[in-house]
């Protein structure tokens, strides 16, 4: 059987695991929350990418040609001899 020396020891050394443990157990829940905050937001600026992206390419589907210009009117030869 072990002494009470040796079951205080192995007490301690439990005990420092313990804690050891619920610190990294802590620390990795709250890594986690980050992650998961990260995923939403990608998620939804990816799906606001998805919902935007046909809009634009309506909206420049098409172009305007520009009008033709008018052809001048020729100018009649006798008004300019009139004096």
């Amino acid at each position: 059987m072990a002494t009470l020396k040796q079951i205080q020891f192995r007490l301690r050394l439990a005990k420092k695991t313990l804690t050891r443990a619920t610190k990294e157990v802590t620390t990795t829940k709250a890594r986690i929350k980050k992650l998961e905050a990260q995923l939403q937001k990608a998620k939804a600026a990816e799906a606001k990418k998805k919902k935007a992206a046909p809009k634009k390419k309506k909206a420049v589907a098409k172009k305007k040609k520009a009008p033709a210009r008018k052809k001048a009117a020729p100018k009649k030869k006798g008004a300019s001899k009139a004096k």
